[in-house]
């Protein structure tokens, strides 16, 4: 056992990375602004999908028109794959923050472009293919974006708090959404809706320069993430004893090696954004377009929801940091399943406390995914492919989830069930809970390929206890199973005295 105990190589103190404060504070700012840079056109998108669809489809009736200008929100989805590929690879070859700087940039012109695009009034067909083409150039800068600000939170992070920590990117989300409902509806009030169909429409879209520009200077500020600085000086130094470069690593490779982590990622992502763009893009047509609400009163409930749900989303991420990842997913996904039905009874019956409650339930299961999805995603993959196989994956799947407000609407439009999206979210939370059940927990764990990390010295004295606690118990354990195989061979040698 002594000889065991010096052959192992335990970790010291030095080897724990201690995360610097400030420098934490930064890096979950920028991540989260430039994610809500990119909620705040998918939420403005949503909620003026019924006077995008008048001013760029004019010769449809109501019901296309809404599916019409769903489908321009969707069709970006298809390079959004790319887009992942394109700048995962860049994020694992020169560093997250030079992505991550690039991304927005993209993000926010595109955006602001699409304030500036004439009707079909004043140039015809142009009018819908400027429009695709602004969409195609935010799904591409997209691609790279999510991935890579989950993991540039998740590798600055404390091992203890990396829960916590990363629900605050998907709050960016839900407040990018509130913003762009929020400048929706008071523009719209103040306007009033036949300005804002004409040209009112446009406003929430310029605001993307200004948010972007913010974001811009946050992100440039930034240094890299120190998960990613101590691959690279480790490559350097292994580059300098071997005069050799590291040798690529290709999807395919990933796709081999990684495949159980890459399923896991996917059912997860399936799960929380089908369920977030049904709730958060979809529900404020299906208000308005199907149960013939007024377009500011559908949106009143949607951004009452969704201050709710800030309030609820890093809660969920605290707990996951003490109770693990696992338990909120599978959780999430049995509620959805069995609520799916009773909440668009409640949202179906006309009573506006019912409508609300619904809705409030359906938010508060979605918080359950999204309150642990950007801490769960990244500790999935090694630092060296991190950024390419979850940027991959992630966009791969999100195509199903960018589907759903364009399938459903059609779905409802097709058949007058307006139970359709409960159907739809219940063979969801399936796919949630098979995810849940079989991902590997990694709450409170390292990253995979990195060093520990800790807030300060005391908790990487405590991360260290731990590791000699699990060496001391694993030398147990083994020495346990030494005793019970001498024993086993003992008995063999008295049955068989032949073999000994």
């Amino acid at each position: 056992m002594l000889l065991r105990k010096k052959r192992m190589k335990p970790m010291r103190i030095q080897d724990i990375t201690i995360i610097d404060d400030v420098k934490l504070k930064k890096a979950i700012t920028a991540a989260a602004l430039g994610n809500a840079m990119e909620w705040f056109d998918f939420g403005v998108y949503g909620f003026v999908a019924y006077a995008l669809g008048q001013v760029f489809f004019p010769g449809a009736n109501a019901g296309v028109q809404m599916i019409a200008a769903l489908a321009t929100f969707s069709v970006p989805f298809l390079v959004r794959p790319l887009g992942g590929l394109f700048f995962g690879g860049l994020g694992d070859k020169f560093g997250r923050q030079k992505v991550l700087s690039v991304t927005i940039i993209i993000m926010s012109a595109s955006t602001f472009c699409i304030g500036l695009i004439p009707s079909y009034a004043s140039i015809g067909i142009w009018a819908p293919i400027l429009l695709l083409t602004a969409k195609l150039a935010q799904g591409f800068s997209v691609g790279g974006e999510y991935s890579g600000a989950a993991i540039f939170v998740a590798e600055y992070s404390p091992d203890r708090k990396r829960g916590f920590l990363g629900s605050w990117l998907d709050f960016g989300s839900i407040a990018g959404f509130v913003l762009g409902a929020g400048c929706v509806v008071f523009i719209s009030s103040m306007v009033g809706e036949d300005n804002f169909i004409a040209w009112g429409w446009r406003i929430p879209f310029y605001l993307a320069a200004p948010l972007g520009l913010i974001g811009i200077y946050l992100r440039n500020a930034l240094e890299e993430t120190p998960t990613f600085q101590q691959h690279i000086d480790s490559i350097d130094k292994e580059a300098k004893t071997t005069l050799q470069a590291p040798p690529k690593v290709s999807f395919r490779e990933i796709a081999a090696t990684q495949w159980k982590s890459l399923l896991s990622c996917v059912g997860l992502v399936i799960a929380t954004n089908v369920t977030y763009y049904m709730l958060l893009t979809y529900m404020p047509s299906y208000l308005s377009h199907s149960l013939h609400y007024s377009e500011n009163r559908g949106v009143l409930i949607i951004i009452a929801i969704m201050v709710g749900m800030l309030f609820v989303q890093p809660l969920i991420g605290l707990m996951s940091d003490r109770y693990g990842r696992k338990p909120f997913v599978i959780g999430g996904s049995i509620g959805l399943f069995i609520c799916a039905i009773p909440c668009f009874i409640m949202i179906n019956s006309g009573i506006i406390g019912l409508i609300f409650l619904g809705l409030l339930i359906l938010a508060v299961l979605l918080n359950a995914f999204t309150g642990v999805m950007a801490s769960t995603l990244p500790a999935m993959f090694p630092t060296h492919i991190r950024y390419s196989a979850l940027a991959i994956a992630f966009n791969i799947s999100i195509l199903v989830a960018g589907l759903t407000p364009t399938l459903i609407a059609w779905i409802v439009e097709e058949t007058r069930n307006l139970y359709m999206p409960a159907y739809y979210l219940m063979l969801v939370a399936v796919i949630g809970l098979l995810t849940g059940l079989y991902m590997k927990e990694t709450a409170n764990l390292p990253l995979k390929g990195a060093a520990p990390a800790a807030s300060d010295k005391t908790e990487a004295r405590e991360l260290l206890q731990e590791q000699y606690d699990n060496i001391e118990q694993r030398i147990e354990d083994i020495d346990n199973q030494i005793k019970d195989l001498e024993i086993k061979r003992q008995a063999l040698a008295v049955q068989h005295p032949q073999i000994s």
